[in-house]
């Protein structure tokens, strides 16, 4: 493999951007890119069905919270430290499922609505 090594009097500044004549122009076109729920004939179903899924599962993580609560308040009180750690785990777990399930509901409802204007 040789390289060839050109001297500075040879050099023109218009011969580096030679190339970029000969090469083809491309037309770049803007597409959608979300979903269109506004095609979809059950927009407002799904909005319905969620909004229920998300409901029910943010009544029952507010029920384990009161249940866990109250077991810990019980067991701590009683004297079954295992048992209190274990209610305790219980607690938090139905908190960050009741954050999660109510920042979902927001969420998905911010989507819909996203997706509707887009």
């Amino acid at each position: 493999m040789q390289i060839r090594q050109s001297s500075a009097r040879s050099w023109a500044p218009w011969a580096v951007f030679a190339h970029l004549t000969s090469m083809a122009t491309f037309e770049l076109t803007q597409r959608a890119a979300g979903p269109d729920f506004g095609a979809v004939g059950g927009s407002a179903d799904m909005r319905a069905v969620i909004g229920a899924l998300l409901t029910y599962g943010l009544m029952l993580a507010c029920l384990m919270l009161i249940i866990s609560a109250a077991a810990w308040a019980i067991l701590s009180s009683s004297g079954s430290w295992q048992s209190a750690a274990k209610a305790k785990t219980g607690v938090f777990v139905a908190v960050g499922g009741a954050a999660l399930t109510g920042g979902a509901l927001t969420w998905a409802n911010w989507l819909l609505d996203v997706g509707a204007a887009l």
